[in-house]
């Protein structure tokens, strides 16, 4: 088993930035890659970023530029720094790690982000 806990959440002003974190335990060994997706009201979970061990990167096109997923795979932890938050980016923001053997998707409990105009 792999638990998640996010934290950095909160509500900021279009134009400002968060910082999201993500710290996983236990079964931590054999995670391939960590990334985080967002939920909106309304609307389907979607990939915002995702990271794999070795450090390549992927973001969906709505946040390339303004958001950067980083890793630190010695503390098991996964950040995502966003810049210049958009009416469009509140939502509730989930940490997802993959395990590898068995191969198997662990999700945090999310946290809220809440832009304001």
């Amino acid at each position: 088993q792999v638990h998640l806990v996010e934290s950095g959440g909160g509500s900021v002003q279009a134009g400002g930035s968060l910082r999201l974190s993500c710290a996983a335990s236990g079964s931590t060994f054999d995670i391939s890659a960590m990334g985080w997706y967002r939920q909106a009201l309304g609307k389907q979970r979607e990939l915002v970023a995702d990271i794999s061990s070795g450090g390549s990167t992927n973001y969906a096109n709505s946040v390339k530029g303004r958001f950067t997923i980083s890793r630190d795979n010695g503390e098991n932890t996964v950040d995502l720094q966003m810049n210049s938050l958009k009416p469009e980016d509140p939502a509730i923001y989930y940490c997802v790690a993959t395990r590898s053997h068995p191969a198997r998707d662990y999700w945090g409990k999310g946290t809220l982000v809440i832009v304001s105009t």
